[in-house]
Parts: structure tokens; sequence; C-alpha cells
């Protein structure tokens, strides 16, 4: 059974021992950031602060913020069983030939169907509807770090629709709070939300969401095609359909069971200085200019749980997102590169700035052929550096990848430079949004790429010795 809401996963881990109710009074500006840093960074559970100074609402942060909590979010022994499963449904072992086949594979179609949402009539956020002078005041938004610009809602689900193509786009994008009724939008020019406001030319209508059930808050991150719609994401990862219900003053359906909706608008025409603010790249990203959005009604439970995420020096809560992601979309990228085995985005490459692969390598010059076809895939456009292994070594380990690439790389061979777009957190490159990437070819080489010496092998001790060792160990005293 799917969550139904926040409040179910909670249940599930608090019954784990994964959830910390903290009753002591806290402050949103900096302390619970100190707290959840800490926790977060020693491996520690899920925090519900109860009692938070100046406010009504408790905070919940570190939700997802391990592995074992990442597979109980989206209900799997491995996160690699998603990817299998989306896999399985869009290309099946065997294509339906005969009659008998195409009716095997309708429920198949059947299920994916299940998975569309469902648009109902009313949901626990209408408990509450504030239409007269909505304020942000109620709401318990954090200023994290130091040097922050204000504070700022971190854990958004920005509902926004194509109004050339009538698409739904959800989106994750951090929201400096001014005052009362106006906040940042932190559209990167990459993102769904900044095409679609681009194809207005007056005001947008926008829906956020803070505290949906955590299927939905990962879709939201989730690197999906253009067009294709994380609510139908979700579902499949629930494997039931998202309830939605229509807002009060835009013309936008949002998730039903959520905790608080923000309705309101963005005008294109209109931005604001917004930031700095403490990124989970470890640094500040610095102040700029970007779009602005008004509130324009507020609905709620009762008793809402106002939810938000710490970013920071890796690793926080978003490393356990972000490793979500690639090992879901691991499978799709196999299916335009089938030589990749394994990928590895390790925590301090903050998602975009280093990407690790290892390939069943066939010809010479297949690792750069990867290298450009992945800096073609989507917002793997934004990755920085890109290491290509050989099939044998474990991308996962960051020693074993160190010791290949310091030992296998000619740098005038081996290391491809290229410019194209960077993430917009990026501080390094001289301009934003563009700049330089590089690609490492840790690879074994041979004739076929200029490499005319012979290629020593590994230090392997023989498979005999080893059994011998193996039988003997407890004799041996160690």
């Amino acid at each position: 059974m799917a969550y139904k809401d926040l409040r179910a996963f909670l249940s599930v881990l608090e019954r784990r021992g994964m959830l910390k109710r903290i009753t002591t009074e806290v402050d949103v500006k900096l302390e619970i950031t100190e707290i959840t840093d800490r926790v977060c960074k020693a491996g520690g559970p899920a925090l519900l602060f109860e009692n938070v100074r100046g406010y009504h609402m408790p905070v919940l942060t570190n939700t997802f913020g391990s592995l074992e909590r990442m597979c109980l979010a989206l209900e799997v022994e491995s996160l690699d069983q998603i990817g299998e499963e989306l896999i399985g449904i869009l290309q099946p072992a065997e294509l339906p030939v005969t009659f008998i086949d195409k009716l095997k594979a309708i429920p198949k179609l059947a299920q994916l169907s299940s998975f569309i949402p469902k648009i109902v009539k009313n949901g626990p956020c209408k408990e509450v509807i504030i239409r007269e002078n909505p304020s942000l005041k109620e709401l318990p938004v954090l200023k994290c770090w130091p040097q922050d610009g204000g504070p700022f809602i971190t854990l958004p689900l920005v509902f926004t629709r194509d109004p050339l193509t009538g698409r739904r786009n959800v989106g994750m994008y951090r929201m400096q709070v001014f005052d009362e009724r106006t906040t940042g939008m932190h559209w990167h020019i990459h993102k769904g939300g900044a095409e679609h406001v681009r194809n207005y030319d007056g005001p947008m209508p926008v829906a956020v969401a803070i505290g949906a059930d955590p299927a939905v808050i990962y879709a939201a991150t989730a690197p999906l095609p253009p067009g294709i719609d994380e609510m139908l994401f979700a579902g499949f990862l629930r494997k039931e359909p998202v309830e939605l219900v229509r807002c009060e003053t835009v013309d936008l359906e949002v998730p039903a069971n959520a905790e608080i909706i923000l309705e309101g608008y963005v005008d294109p025409r209109e931005t604001r200085l917004e930031g700095p603010f403490g990124d989970h790249t470890g640094y500040y990203s610095l102040p700029d200019h970007y779009p602005v959005f008004h509130l324009t009604c507020i609905t709620r439970r009762k008793n809402p749980i106002y939810t938000a995420t710490i970013v920071g020096k890796p690793p926080m809560e978003d490393a356990y997102l972000g490793k979500a992601t690639e090992r879901i979309f691991l499978p799709l990228m196999r299916l335009q590169l089938p030589e990749i085995v394994d990928i590895n985005m390790p925590f301090e490459g903050v998602f975009h700035n280093c990407v690790i692969v290892s390939i069943k390598k066939r010809y010479p010059g297949q690792a750069k052929k990867v290298m450009c076809a992945l800096w073609g895939m989507g917002l793997m456009m934004l990755a920085k550096l890109i290491i290509v292994v050989d099939e044998n070594v474990d991308v996962q380990n960051l020693s074993e990848v160190m010791w290949r690439v310091f030992n296998n790389v000619d740098p005038r061979r081996d290391v491809l430079m290229v410019d194209g777009p960077l993430d917009a957190l990026d501080h390094s490159s001289p301009l934003p949004h563009y700049g330089s990437k590089m690609g490492i070819d840790a690879t074994r080489k041979g004739p076929g790429e200029g490499h005319m010496r012979e290629w020593p092998p590994d230090i392997e001790m023989s498979a005999d010795i080893k059994e011998l060792v193996d039988r003997k160990w407890e004799s041996y005293g160690l």
C-alpha cells in the first residue's frame, strides 16, 4: 500500500526508530540547521521539532537522510529495483508478436494507465482556506546559514503548466521569503519551470505544495525528460495514482493530501535580487536576480507539519535523493548506451560536478564517445567532470577509481576538454551557466589508441593460493 500522505510515512519511521521528536524549544534562525547538520552527518534519524519558537507548526527535517530511509520512502528493498521495473514496462524482454502475446501485454499497459493522477473534489490540504490577507508569517521558514539573504523555503513542490501544451511541470526550487506576500523563485534557466514562464506574456499561475507523501516529494526532484508528468511518475513509484485537487485562486491541481499549499503567480517581467544562500555545493550561491512569486491564497491542514531540507557541505539529506536518481535512471541510460555497466555520482561531486562511469570497452575511442553521449543526455549536460573506467572497476569505490585514474591516464591522450552549459550554482566558471568540462579516460589502452607498448596486468593472487589461505585462515591465529 502506498503512503497516503507524509504522516503515514512518519508513522513508519517512528515505529522503526528512525524519527526523533524534539520537544526542547528551538529557533528557525540557524539553530535547527546546526542540529540537523550534526545529525545528518552522523547518519542519524529524521527530526520533528515540535516546539519552534514563535510558531504553532512543527518542523520536519532530514526526512530522507539515509539510504535506508530513501528505500523506505519509495517502498523498495533496493533503489535499483525501481529502474529495473521501469525498463520492464518500457522495454519488455520479448516484444508481443502473436495475438496471444499482445493479450498478455495488456495488463502492463493497464497498470501504467492506473498511475495517472486522479482529480478529487476535496482533500486535507483544504481544511483551512485563507483567501483574505494570506501571510507567510505563519510558516516557520528557516534561515539556514549565517550569510543567507533571509529565510528560505527549501522543500517546495512548485507546480506550473506550459501555456503552449497544457502539460504540468513539478520542480523543486528554493524560495527566499521577502515579506508576507512575496518570495523569490529560484528557477535555473535549464529547468522546466523557467521554460514555462518564458512562454507567458503576463502573470503565470503557480502553486507550491509543502509536505506531501515521499514519492511525490522525490518525483519533484527527478530529472525526467521534458513533457513527462512528475505526478504520473510519482504514481508509478507509489503504485497508486496521486490524488490531486484544484486550487482556489489559480487554474492548477495540487496534491490533495499535502500539508500546506501556497497559491499565487509569477510575472515574467519582474525580478528581484535573491540570495546569497548556503547551497548543496557547500558554498554560498551568490546574489542574483530571479522571478518573484506573489501569494494569493494559502490552504492547509488544521495542524500542518512544515517540511524543510538543509543543504550545505556534503553529505546532507539531498545526497540521498541524488543517489536515488542515480540508481533509478541508470537502466534508462543503458537504453541509449548499452556499454555502461555502472555509474556513481559521488556525494562530494554534488550531483553535477563529477560522474564516474564503468563501461564494457570494445573499440578505440569508446570512452570518449560515452562522455560526449552523456553530455548530450538531459541534465547530464551539466556534468563538469566525467571519468570513464573499465567494466571490472568498482565505481562505488572511490579509492579504486582514483588508483586507476592516477596510473592509467596519459594527460595529452586521455583528457578531453570541451565547453558547454554548466549548473547555475557553479562558481568556478568565468561566466555564469557556461564553461569548460573535462572527460578523463582511465580505461586500458591499446595500439588502436596509439599505445604501442604492452599494457601491464593487474596484480592478483592465484585462485588456488587464495582458496588454500581461506581453508587455513583460522589456524594462523589471526
